[in-house]
């Protein structure tokens, strides 16, 4: 009998196996434990994290913090897009003249019709009213229109997706799908800022005039703009070249623990810090640091060590936007932008003889931690870094770099092209690398 059960349970076995095979469910590969269905606490998370994402997006694409009072009560920005021919002043702002500037226009935002009209030529692009309807169809990725009851537009705001996002140019340059985290090096910010007919509250809060502040905002140029101005007032470098960094990208952001080019902070003590003071919002923001006089006159002149608004519009949004960008993976590069085979090597020259991921540790491609150095270690002055509480350059992640490589590389875009950033650190530190070791080595940057 001990046999016979035996030999049952063998064929038992062998015909679960069997059945298993077929229907798919061993496949020889590692798969992920699946367990049983989700329930109680870990279903809640589940449903949380869903929600935050979801939040999160609509916070980044369309919410203002209330800075509407900043961009259209105080400048006046609304004003020049309607022009004065619908009230406003100057020519207006159209179609045309937006995306010149790097606006970028949503088209899963557009009726069908209309958007059949815009293919067919028949709607005025270079008409400020054709701007006005835009805005009303939320179409203008981080910008907001305020309207009354009988349409008049009488207000603006911005979004974080006016800088950190772009969109496919499926449908024609500047307008198609929308490209969340990914930095638009086609927007001249202080261009669209000098627009503005009102410049009395950014001239008094710099002790500067008009003319000035003007010759500023149009020295930054595409892509770039100085988050740093308001705090320290330095609109320029020693070189007499604008203080303007280029606009990062705000992707690939899980895991890494400083943003921004100087680490002035974490992602989502930046996300409140520009909410509040870039964006100029009404929220909460606290940061000692920026009550010191000597480093930052114009910030701690200002008051905004210690920044309260009530109600607060954008703190209790911090948590969702962090969610959401920590979402947001890096790009992988298209099939055909880069040599896969010299992109193997160059992994080779990467991890060996250069030893660039002592700094760029994979998978994150930039270290665990405290991922700062001082400008001596990088080969670079150390303008920008010394506006930052730290004095110290980021180590910036390398995924996604062919997003960005528009407007040049580092915080300045002193270097034109992957190839300027190799040959700098080839001479740097006497790397001695071949012509060849150098190609291979761009090639395998461009695949990150």
């Amino acid at each position: 009998m001990g046999n016979r059960r035996l030999i049952t349970l063998i064929v038992t076995l062998a015909a679960i196996c069997l059945f298993a095979v077929a229907s798919g469910q061993v496949t020889g590969k590692k798969s992920m434990k699946q367990g049983p269905p989700l329930s109680g606490f870990d279903r809640a998370i589940s449903q949380n994290a869903q929600r935050m994402i979801e939040e999160g997006r609509q916070i980044f694409r369309f919410d203002t913090f209330g800075d509407q009072a900043f961009w259209g009560d105080a400048l006046k920005l609304h004003q020049e897009i309607v022009g004065a021919k619908l009230g406003g002043v100057g020519p207006g702002v159209s179609p045309k003249t937006a995306l010149s500037v790097g606006l970028k226009v949503d088209a899963d935002a557009l009726p069908l019709v209309l958007a059949k009209q815009i293919k067919a030529g028949k709607v005025n692009l270079d008409d400020p009213a054709t701007t006005l309807a835009l805005l009303k169809l939320n179409a203008v990725v981080g910008v907001t229109g305020f309207f009354d009851k009988q349409g008049n537009l009488r207000s603006v705001g911005i979004q974080c997706a006016l800088c950190h996002s772009t969109v496919n140019d499926s449908f024609a340059p500047g307008i198609g799908q929308r490209l969340d985290g990914w930095p638009n090096r086609d927007l001249n910010v202080g261009a669209i800022i000098a627009l503005a007919p009102d410049l009395m509250v950014v001239t008094g809060l710099l002790g500067v005039d008009d003319a000035t502040v003007r010759k500023v905002l149009n020295s930054w140029g595409p892509g770039k703009f100085d988050a740093e101005l308001f705090m320290d007032g330095k609109a320029f470098r020693p070189d007499g070249k604008s203080a303007a960094t280029l606009i990062p990208p705000a992707f690939g952001l899980a895991g890494i623990n400083l943003s921004t080019w100087t680490g002035f902070g974490s992602v989502t003590y930046w996300n409140a810090f520009v909410a509040n003071l870039e964006m100029h919002g009404k929220g909460t923001l606290f940061d000692p640091r920026l009550s010191n006089p000597e480093q930052y006159p114009v910030a701690a002149k200002a008051g905004f060590a210690d920044v309260r608004n009530s109600p607060d519009l954008i703190t209790p949004k911090l948590a969702a936007l962090h969610f959401y960008q920590l979402a947001i993976p890096a790009p992988k590069p298209p099939e055909g932008s880069f040599n896969k085979e010299a992109a193997l090597r160059g992994k080779a020259v990467f991890e060996s003889k250069t030893k660039c991921g002592s700094c760029h540790e994979p998978p994150l491609f930039v270290e665990p931690g405290w991922n700062m150095h001082k400008a001596s270690e990088m080969g670079i002055d150390d303008f920008q870094a010394s506006r930052s509480p730290d004095k110290r350059y980021r180590t910036a992640p390398l995924k996604g770099l062919w997003t960005h490589k528009k407007g040049g590389f580092f915080h300045d875009g002193r270097f034109a092209d992957l190839t300027a950033v190799v040959e700098h650190y080839n001479r740097l530190f006497k790397l001695n690398l071949t012509e060849q070791e150098k190609s291979d080595l761009v090639e395998y940057l461009k695949s990150l």
